[in-house]
């Protein structure tokens, strides 16, 4: 039987002259603690990850999210890094995010939130209306990309973008403007493999895109398969030039050095 474990999210504060307890909190403040926990938790794969259950308890709030031990000893380490380093600019985008999250709600509220796990002498972090548990701006620049595959959604009621499947780093999303669908003479849903270049934000540390950022620049028709006549004109061309005035016996001898093959 898998190990279970558990974070606990506990929050101390008021709601004007009465201590806040799990019957005035507001359900707009635990939606956005749950969407924190689970990128606490599962920062990318959100797909195929195990169950969270859930429950609130008194003592002002106290959340308590169960899941597999594993990710439960993985979220402990990242406390205690965050603790040391007073920082969350080393995390990837969602669970920076959700630190974020948790600080603009005791910021605004005054709250106190006190977040460990069921480990023994667990990391523990204190996020309250002093602390600055914010990502620095200067570590994430302006930068162009190039996504490769197939357009999986386009369009959209409000915001219109482009949803693309790709190899590397699966489904993404780019915010593309209605005027760009306008002009298009046929469907690329689901067709051939395209090319998209786009403009976003990247960490200059880590390298990581920020693909909620991503805006359409414009659509590539890429070509990704075997083109063998183009590689033998490419052969034929070296040849005439560079390869042919090679001495091969000369060339392979200077390879190997002083060595014998």
């Amino acid at each position: 039987m898998e190990k279970i474990g558990y974070i606990e999210i506990k929050i101390n504060g008021s709601k004007g002259n009465i201590d806040l307890t799990p019957d005035n909190y507001d359900i707009k403040e635990l939606i956005k603690v749950l969407q924190a926990a689970e990128n606490l938790l599962f920062p990318s794969d959100k797909k195929d990850r195990p169950i969270i259950s859930y429950k609130i308890e008194k003592g002002s709030v106290k959340h308590v999210f169960k899941t597999s031990i594993q990710y439960i000893i993985g979220f402990n380490a990242i406390v205690g890094q965050v603790n040391v380093s007073h920082s969350i600019d080393f995390l990837d985008r969602p669970t920076a995010e959700a630190f974020e999250s948790i600080q603009e709600i005791a910021s605004k509220n005054d709250y106190t939130f006190s977040i460990k796990t069921s480990l023994e002498n667990s990391n523990e972090i204190k996020v309250d209306r002093t602390t600055k548990f914010i990502r620095t701006e200067a570590i994430w620049a302006e930068a162009e990309f190039y996504f490769y595959g197939k357009i999986t959604n386009a369009g959209g009621k409000g915001k219109t973008n482009l949803h693309v499947l790709t190899d590397n780093i699966g489904t993404i999303i780019i915010q593309t403007p209605i005027s760009f669908f306008e002009t298009l003479e046929e469907n690329i849903i689901h067709k051939k493999a395209y090319g998209v270049r786009a403009l976003g934000k990247q960490n200059l540390e880590t390298g990581e895109i920020d693909t909620s950022s991503l805006t359409f620049v414009e659509l590539i028709d890429y070509q990704p398969q075997y083109d063998g006549l183009y590689l033998q004109e490419l052969r034929e061309k070296a040849q005439k030039s560079w390869l042919g005035k090679i001495d091969s016996e000369n060339w392979l001898r200077n390879l190997r050095g002083g060595y014998d093959a």
